[in-house]
């Protein structure tokens, strides 16, 4: 199996990566920057013996790289990779759109279209997205936060946005007959303070891991938020259209299948979605 992990150079993307190589499966990790992809590289073949790790140059910000994107044939694609701002100002992507949205939600939008028509027969497209997005709802008057930006409620429409796309991108390769599925998997509360050092992707001092003690008992790590992906790349019971997330509360604990959040039910919001995001890429996966 090859799998594709965006944003697989650090955080829940490492950790995906190095739980699929020890899996054994051949990893291609998607980033902009391939420095930082050779010491993730390096860290996964320094716990994964024999570990077949490979890189591939994408920017899912910059949409007119994705349209040229190759990592060669597929049989998985993690949509993980993620931008998330904490303050103002609003920044843009290089075609204009607000850059969560536009990395998030239209850079994946996009090289799903790009990508789907190689992928293996039965592929797998799983996307990560968040416990943040639960309550989130779209506005498509302001869809791209242009009138009223808060970046804690873009970026959370932004991943709702995600799965979404996910969820009515596996009601259409249904309606086509296809084997290929869509599924979406969520982290839950996975924090830096509780996630083992992968040094030099990620180093915890001991100052980290006292800070994080107080909420063990309800949130994780990184590593355990990367389980539900790949449970979803890899399970031989997943069908499309799950959600996958931790076993307790939706927080932490072993990969489960959740019901839909009530957010996600709302197949005309999705159509829609899919409507503008087609028309703002100029992509459509199944177009």
């Amino acid at each position: 199996m090859r799998v594709l992990v965006t944003g697989g150079n650090a955080g829940i993307g490492y950790f995906v990566a190095e739980q699929l190589a020890s899996a054994g499966a051949e990893v291609v990790i998607g980033s902009r920057d391939p420095a930082k992809a050779e010491v993730a590289k390096t860290a996964i073949r320094a716990r994964v013996s024999g570990a077949k790790v490979d890189h591939v140059r994408l920017d899912l910000a910059d949409l007119a790289q994705v349209a040229k994107v190759d990592p060669g044939p597929l049989d998985a694609v993690v949509c993980n990779a993620g931008v998330m701002l904490d303050h103002p100002p609003r920044r843009e992507t290089p075609a204009g759109h607000e850059l969560m949205f536009g990395t998030n939600h239209l850079g994946h939008f996009a090289l799903v279209a790009r990508l789907l028509p190689a992928l293996a027969p039965d592929a797998r497209i799983v996307t990560t997205g968040s416990f943040a997005a639960k309550s989130a709802k779209l506005d498509f008057a302001d869809l791209q936060s242009e009138r009223d930006y808060v970046p804690k409620r873009a970026y959370e429409r932004s991943k709702l946005a995600q799965m979404l796309f996910a969820l009515e991108l596996d009601r259409r390769l249904r309606e086509t007959g296809s084997k290929q599925l869509s599924v979406v998997a969520h982290p839950g509360g996975a924090l830096d303070s509780l996630t083992p050092s992968r040094p030099p992707v990620h180093v915890r001092t001991a100052g980290q891991w006292l800070r994080g003690l107080p909420v063990r008992a309800l949130l994780q790590g990184k590593d355990a938020g990367a389980r539900p992906a790949v449970r979803a790349v890899l399970g031989p019971d997943v069908t499309g259209g799950q959600l996958w997330g931790p076993r307790v509360f939706g927080l932490r604990g072993r990969p489960c299948l959740e019901q839909r959040w009530a957010n996600l039910a709302d197949d005309a919001a999705a159509g829609r979605l899919w409507a503008e995001s087609a028309a703002l890429t100029g992509a459509d996966p199944l177009g």
